[in-house]
């Protein structure tokens, strides 16, 4: 690509984010704040778009001449239905790798620690309840031996996990999860050059083994509906079903049949549809946490985008090749 020659290279941004977010941008630009709703046509060549897809659709159009857009985000699913072929997308990729990171481990203790119930129990002010745990265990695993004295948490320590992405977030999670010497399975979508990464056509014959299973990847049509009724049937009595990735990765009505029957637990951070309406069956199914879509949203998240998206622009300017593209312009 040859390096571009238009010093005031115009980017829109949201207006959301605060203009001191955006020191590590080059200086050479034109940076232009756009409100939501967006009441005029507007003219910019880069473009970066709010956090919440709703929000962007809203505006994106109104936009013209857009050449690149930078999401703040690692899932970009949306984006190319809204400006079409010719638009290059990067997506964030690294921006987000701790917090979800963070949220994944965080998710996996607090159901192995049934912290839900106990939750429940500091609500009501019943001490004594804690005793229901071992009931609750022997359900959801079938391991019904007497355990002295009585079981009222169960250990991440020493237990099979399959990943099912192993992208940067991927890695990130596997990372954290090293302290607890967990036998970690790995799967990712394409061929990798790595033995211990298993192609995703492994990942059947993989499930019976996990203990916890883990989603991390981008949602395509591939991935639409990785985990149905048949993965949730082969995984093992009382397996944890971590989602970070996207809802439509697993069948939600399966998981729901899954979860109502006792054969699994869940830990979601997504979920089809989104937001999950009022009434729906999963706000009340058994040995399930739900949060709504919060794990890349820390204090850190803008910055740490933003910087992923400042390398990006400065590599455009120059007519670098791009770090993280997901569609390249026709």
């Amino acid at each position: 690509m040859a390096g571009l020659t238009n010093p005031m290279l115009k980017v829109g941004y949201p207006a959301t984010l605060a203009a001191e977010l955006f020191g590590d941008f080059p200086h050479d630009i034109e940076l232009i704040p756009l409100p939501c709703p967006l009441e005029r046509d507007v003219e910019i060549d880069v473009w970066i778009p709010d956090p919440y897809p709703n929000r962007s659709l809203q505006i994106a159009p109104r936009l013209r001449g857009v050449r690149l857009v930078l999401s703040l985000m690692a899932g970009t699913e949306w984006i190319p239905g809204a400006m079409g072929p010719r638009v290059t997308i990067c997506n964030a990729r690294g921006a987000h790798n701790v917090s979800t990171a963070e949220w994944t481990v965080g998710a996996i203790l607090a159901m192995l620690k049934y912290f839900p119930f106990y939750l429940d129990l500091q609500r009501a002010g019943e001490w004594n309840r804690r005793f229901e745990v071992g009931a609750r265990y022997a359900a959801i695993t079938g391991d019904t031996r007497p355990i002295y004295p009585p079981l009222l948490v169960e250990e991440l320590t020493g237990k099979t996990v399959l990943l099912v992405g192993h992208g940067a977030i991927g890695k990130e999670i596997e990372r954290m999860l090293e302290p607890f010497n967990v036998h970690m399975l790995r799967v990712a979508r394409g061929a990798r050059a790595d033995p211990l990464v298993h192609p995703v056509t492994d990942l059947d014959s993989l499930l019976p083994q996990a203990e916890i299973v883990i989603l991390i990847l981008p949602s395509t049509a591939e991935s639409h509906h990785l985990i149905g009724a048949r993965q949730m049937a082969l995984m093992p009595q009382g397996a944890l079903l971590v989602n970070a990735a996207r809802g439509p990765v697993v069948d939600t009505d399966a998981l729901v049949e899954a979860l109502q029957s006792g054969r699994i637990r869940a830990a979601l951070d997504v979920t089809d549809p989104e937001p999950l309406p009022v009434g729906h069956p999963l706000w009340s199914c058994p040995n399930l946490l739900i949060t709504p879509h919060v794990a890349g949203s820390s204090p850190q998240f803008s910055p740490r985008a933003l910087r992923v998206a400042a390398d990006e622009l400065r590599r455009y300017i120059d007519g670098k090749p791009l770090q993280n593209v997901v569609q390249s312009a026709i």
